[in-house]
């Protein structure tokens, strides 16, 4: 508590503080401290309240043992003085009887004669009190299942019974109807029993959260995946984390351990790990670790028992040892119930769990599906084999040089054989072969730094790759190899223009710098003697590589044509050699040349062209490529269809060949815009997570998060609330995001996509605390001060939907002296307006002076605006802010003062025209007029006359629809006449 006690008046604010509390420790301290606080009071009401709210805290903060407690002070008092217990604070204390009976279930070490004792003292005290006794009989059913007994006569005595006000709700009696049917093995009518709950017509504190954990496997079972991943992904969220729902979060788990789906359930057993020690319910202990071991039993039994799981505190566990550890914990438990019981049944009912297979093999809960492999720890790994691939010779020399023939075509397959040999050559006892066709080690070495230099420059890791050039070329001096050295020197300095930090000087210092890295490979390839082919023609794609890349940087016309010249001389070269890689190379940057100099169609006609020259003479492997240029020039050209059909064509190749054979993060996300542009959006949110799961593969966590970011919104476009707050969740508990390793605002971007799904879902309390955290730290944002305007304003309008004006008048002022940095009007005026509404509409007159206040503040963003020569994009906001003026007053009752503000609203619109997008916007405005003359200033005259002429020129102009409203308007006031 903030300060002591001092008055009862100090004590019921207390109470109502820590009543909007979540439960938890903070909670139920706090009301322990108020029960002490209350004991100081001669007046007993003040202890009633304040030992119902501790009640409350232990049982909703999984509590058990300390909730019978509490309560038999309270029946004490109710016995002692029940002229102090009004009828609301008499409901309750009947109603607590049911906490109590359920608190003594969770707790084996109660005999089960004591929990019979109490039911009996229930129903007496019930009949005393005139009350029926269908809670009784609840009570006594639940039992009897808890038991596992035969609940046959117990559940018709509780279900055949007409309902009290005692009764629990709706909702878990329907959950409690469901179960008897699922125990009863019969899933289909469980789940329309279930119905009113799962469709979300019914609620309470636990449900639909409680329903829908029991209700997925069902689902799966009845064949319904579908709804069962729907609900997986609602009803998780509304228990995660949660010690009093911990048995909700573990049957979660064993979902997703029966549907493939075993890498997410140890992503949420790790966003659980506070359940292993905040759940003092020996029952719901029992629940969770049963849901936990299910999952850790199938990853164990898919191998990867030693990845690292998330489990008890104070040490480090894998899958395997937690699984051990948990199977004790709830075998011990499951017997203590059954011994207090006198029956196997919890026994019994995990064995069962434990023993179902998965009832999928694989269903795609969220938007980033991922596997057991993605959540082990980083390993080197691999070029995965193609289906292409022959077996990698098992001889040394004829690995070696298979690896160099390979490479020397640009085969994808050499990196596979690279990956071998640098295995082979790491090891202490390796061998060289001592042939003179495999050449000295130092050759082998050069071969090898060659292959990483590559494969960092497809990686983009240009430095990487120009330091790792630079040494290859240096061994292969020593090798005796010019051309090689003269190709990696090459390679180097191409890499070193393309380091992103020689960017920063601007297109035309990169021009001038591209155009130096030329001349010198010019210079390099002019100076190096007995070249053969193949180096020859790499450099003369390497110089032409060098010019196309300077084009790309301008796009000046001038840089065009050197383009061209380089590309015919490489094509010239190829053609006469024989060299069907380097030719395609050359065919594939001059039709690149020709998109980049804006001629499309040309560009078309070259990729036709090399296409059917790719399948019929091959390189195959370049087909994936040279079709994804083809997808997008028909982006370009505004042809999706065609774009789509290309595009999913090189994704379909460029699976016959390794995975960084071809850009598959690229051709994911052009198939997104492609799917978007055909009006295929959920498509294209599929399309995007490929691409971001690519780029994760391949190391580039800040593209992969910024792709990611940009599925999170479109799925939240796409009304797809809980499959954007998963996946947000999912990536902002990445550890380096979790540690603050990643880019700020990018994981800021995250939390406030998040934060908008979490208000979408309703889920109003946690999208304000977001909200507001993210307008604290983005106050400091002094480079990016527009942005810390956007949130604040948002901030603002949802503590203005919450009703907290004190706050909310905080946050605008926040956001107003942003944008006074970075200005935002459309921005700015729409949260103060939004405020003044939200103000007026809940708190009427009362709230007036402040309202007008938030309009004052929308008038000078306005004034601002205008002088600033600012065109909104939207709705003018002089005419919006006279409108809002008007609505305000009404909410307010000045309805002379609304009828003013609304009639300037109307000379600032002027009447619509027939193409004019207003019309919908002035139809509003003389509505509300017409409402405020006629109904509340009793003027249904004048108001008739402004509706039938708004009717009769909206008509005339083409505008019929926005003439429906008006007319009903107008037909109201003339039935009131």
């Amino acid at each position: 508590m903030p300060h002591a006690i001092q008055t009862t008046d100090e004590l019921f604010q207390a109470l109502q503080e820590n009543d909007e509390r979540p439960y938890g420790r903070t909670r139920t301290v706090t009301a322990e401290e108020l029960v002490d606080a209350a004991e100081q009071f001669e007046e007993p009401v003040p202890l009633v309240h304040a030992l119902l709210e501790l009640q409350e805290a232990y049982t909703y903060g999984s509590e058990p043992r300390k909730s019978p407690v509490v309560f038999a002070r309270l029946l004490t008092l109710f016995d002692e003085r029940p002229e102090v217990f009004d009828e609301r604070l008499r409901h309750m204390v009947f109603w607590r009887f049911k906490w109590v009976g359920h608190a003594l279930r969770q707790l084996p070490e109660i005999p089960l004669a004591s929990l019979r004792q109490w039911l009996t003292e229930m129903r007496d005290r019930y009949e005393k009190a005139g009350l029926g006794l269908q809670p009784y009989y609840g009570q006594a059913y639940q039992l009897a299942a808890h038991v596992g007994e035969d609940t046959t006569l117990a559940y018709e005595l509780w279900a055949g019974r007409s309902r009290t006000r005692l009764s629990d709700c709706e909702a878990c009696e329907i959950c409690e109807r469901a179960l008897f049917h699922l125990a009863a093995g019969d899933d289909e009518r469980a789940l329309r029993t279930w119905e009113p709950v799962l469709n979300g017509k019914e609620s309470c504190q636990e449900e639909p959260a409680r329903s829908l954990s029991y209700a997925l496997l069902p689902l799966l079972r009845t064949g319904a995946a579908d709804r069962a991943r729907e609900l997986h992904l609602a009803g998780y969220r509304g228990c995660r984390r949660n010690p009093s729902m911990s048995g909700e979060v573990g049957r979660h788990l064993e979902f997703c351990a029966l549907t493939g789906n075993e890498a997410r359930g140890l992503e949420l057993l790790a966003e659980n790990r506070n359940l292993f020690d905040e759940v003092d319910s020996p029952l719901d202990q029992l629940d969770f670790l049963t849901g936990v071991e299910v999952l850790l039993q199938r990853v164990e039994h898919l191998g990867h028992g030693e990845l690292p799981a998330t489990g008890y505190t104070g040490r480090t566990w894998t899958v395997s040892g937690l699984r051990a550890e948990v199977r004790g914990r709830a075998d011990d438990l499951a017997a203590r119930f059954d011994a207090r019981n006198g029956t196997s049944t919890h026994t019994d009912r995990r064995g069962t769990r434990l023993g179902r297979a998965p009832l999928l093999d694989t269903l795609e809960l969220t938007l980033r599906p991922r596997s057991l492999d993605d959540v082990a720890p980083a390993a080197p790994v691999a070029a995965p084999a193609s289906r292409t691939t022959t077996a990698v010779p098992e001889s040394l020399p004829e690995l070696i040089l298979r690896a160099r023939k390979l490479e020397e075509e640009g085969h994808p397959e050499a990196q596979v054989c690279f990956a071998r040999l640098r295995t082979l050559v790491a090891a202490h006892d390796y061998a060289h072969p001592d042939d003179p066709a495999v050449g000295p080690l130092v050759r082998l070495r050069a071969d090898l730094l060659a292959d990483e230099a590559n494969q960092a420059g497809n990686k983009d890791d240009f430095a990487e790759a120009a330091a790792l050039h630079e040494e290859a070329a240096a061994l292969y001096e020593d090798a005796a190899e010019p051309g090689h050295a003269a190709v990696a020197r090459a390679c180097a300095l191409l890499a070193t223009a393309q380091i992103p930090a020689q960017h920063a000087a601007g297109a035309e210092a990169r021009a001038a710098e591209l155009t130096g890295v030329h001349a010198s490979l010019v210079r390099l390839h002019e100076e190096t003697t007995g070249l053969a082919p193949g180096h020859e023609a790499r450099l003369l794609r390497l110089r032409a590589t060098a010019l196309g890349l300077r084009l790309q940087t301008t796009g000046s016309k001038e840089h065009v044509e050197p383009v061209f010249a380089e590309t015919d001389l490489v094509q010239a070269f190829a053609t006469r050699h024989d060299l069907a890689g380097q030719l395609s190379g050359a065919l594939m940057l001059r039709a690149s040349t020709h998109a980049l100099s804006g001629d499309l169609p040309a560009a078309v006609t070259g990729v036709d062209a090399l296409l059917d020259r790719l399948r019929a003479h091959g390189p195959a492997w370049h087909l994936p490529r040279t079709l994804g240029l083809r997808g997008r020039l028909q982006l370009a050209l505004r042809d999706p269809e065609a774009a789509h059909a290309d595009l999913t064509e090189a994704l379909r190749r460029a699976a016959d060949w390794p995975a960084d054979t071809v850009d598959t993060t690229r051709l994911h996300g052009d198939l997104a815009e492609a799917c978007m542009h055909l009006g295929r959006p959920g498509d294209a949110l599929q399309h995007l997570t490929r691409s971001a799961e690519a780029d994760l593969r391949r190391g580039n966590r800040i593209d992969a998060f910024c792709t990611y970011s940009n599925a999170a919104q479109l799925s939240l476009d796409l009304d797809r609330v809980e499959d954007c707050i998963a996946l947000l969740d999912s990536l902002l508990a990445e550890p380096d995001v979790a540690a603050g390793e990643l880019d700020d605002r990018l994981t800021a971007q995250l939390r406030l996509t998040r934060a908008r799904a979490l208000r979408a879902g309703e889920d109003v309390k946690a999208a304000t605390a977001e909200f507001a955290a993210l307008a604290a730290e983005s106050a400091g944002w002094d480079d990016d001060p527009g942005s810390h305007a956007m949130i604040a304003a948002e901030t603002a309008v949802l503590l203005g939907e919450s009703g907290e004006f004190g706050p909310a008048r905080e946050a605008a002022d926040q956001a107003i002296a942003a944008h006074a940095r970075d200005p935002r009007y459309e921005l700015l005026s729409n949260c103060l307006r939004e405020l003044a509404r939200l103000q007026a509409q809940q708190q009427g007159a009362e709230g007036l002076a402040d309202a007008r206040a938030f309009l004052a503040d929308a008038g000078r963003i306005a004034d601002e605006a205008r002088a600033a020569g600012h065109e909104p994009r939207g709705r003018s906001l002089d005419s919006a802010l006279a409108y809002e003026h008007g609505r305000v007053s009404a909410y307010a009752g000045a309805y002379e003062d609304a009828l003013a503000a609304l009639e300037k609203a109307l000379a600032l619109l002027g009447e619509p025209g027939p193409q004019d997008d207003r019309a919908g916007e002035w139809a509003e405005c003389v509505r509300l007029a017409g409402a405020v003359e006629g109904l509340y200033l009793e003027r249904p005259a004048p108001a008739l006359v402004r509706l039938d002429a708004a009717v009769s020129h909206l008509t005339a102009q083409g505008h019929t629809e926005e003439t429906q409203p008006l007319t009903s308007l107008a037909a109201r006031l003339r039935d009131e006449e």
